[in-house]
Order: structure tokens, then sequence, then C-alpha cells
């Protein structure tokens, strides 16, 4: 049953065993600091979903030929709309190849300052989070939330953000016409 107060942790998977190695405390320290992300749990979220992956595409190269190939199509299917892996050709190894800033690179922080909506990595969590910023007409407030590859064009400011408003007002106010976005 367990406390309903006190969640399982999502990330102990992802978590190191050595908390205190010097070189992977720079490493995270610049991950950190690279994709903005606000403590190092959010960076052992994605350790852990990288490592449950990786767990499965190991798994899927030691089963018996009958059960490997539906079993890789599907996780190659998956890794592809997820955006992790280019080509759905690729082979599984290549799986295994597959390191943190994949994961970090399909975030919707690191993707609305990549399409140059914020100015910094920083500015783009603080829209996301003041609920600037919408996929597909959808407001969503969570900068750790992995966008599909499907969904990847639809990230826009939200119609009724601040920002659009201000947007649509300053360009009346130079002359030009309102234009929907």
């Amino acid at each position: 049953m367990g406390d309903p107060k006190r969640p399982k942790k999502k990330y102990v998977e992802g978590k190191p065993k050595r908390l205190w190695n010097s070189d992977l405390l720079m490493s995270e320290l610049r991950l950190i600091g690279e994709y903005g992300l606000r403590n190092k749990k959010e960076l052992w979220l994605a350790r852990a979903l990288l490592r449950s992956i990786k767990h499965r595409a190991r798994e899927i190269l030691s089963a018996p030929m009958e059960i490997r190939g539906e079993a890789e199509k599907r996780l190659k299917d998956r890794l592809f709309r997820m955006g992790l892996i280019s080509d759905i050709n690729i082979p599984l190894d290549s799986v295994l190849a597959l390191d943190v800033t994949a994961v970090l690179e399909r975030r919707l922080q690191t993707l609305v300052y990549r399409k140059g909506m914020a100015r910094s990595i920083h500015e783009a969590r603080q829209l996301i989070v003041h609920g600037h910023i919408s996929i597909n007409g959808v407001r969503v407030r969570s900068p750790g939330y992995l966008v599909p590859r499907n969904l990847e064009d639809g990230i826009g400011f939200a119609p009724t953000s601040r920002i659009v408003k201000a947007k649509v007002t300053q360009q009346v106010n130079q002359g030009g016409q309102a234009v929907n976005q």
C-alpha cells in the first residue's frame, strides 16, 4: 500500500552510487548549467529513463530471434517517436550508445530555447512555468516534459499569454496589421 504522502522516487535508478566523485560532480554540474536544470534530481530522472531504455535494448539483444524482431521494431519505433533516435533503421547496438544529453535535448525547456523563443535556457524555463508556452494550443507548465517528435512543430506561445498580446499591440502601434501566429 505505502504512505500516500511519500511517493516512490522515480530517479532511484539514475542516482549515482558514489555521489562525491569529483569527475561525476563536474560533469553533472556542466549538464545542469548547460540545460538549465533546477537540481540534480532532474538529471537523475533523465538518467533513469535512459537506463531503462538501455536495459530493454540489452534484453532484446539477448532474446531469441523469433521474439527479437518484433520487440526490436517496437522499441525503435518508440524511440523514434520520442525523438531519441533520428532513423528507425539504425542497428539496436547504437541505442546502447545513447547518452543522457539525448534525453535532455527532448525536454520542452531545451526545445523552447533552441527554437529561439527565449534568450536563455533559464528564461525558457521561466516562460514555461509561468504558462506562456503551449503545445498545439494546450498550455504545458512542466519544463521537463519530453516532447514527442510529432508535437515538436506545435510548440509556441499560448494564445492567452501576455507576451503574444504585447507583440500584437506593438505591431499595431508600429502601423502594421495584427497577425495571428
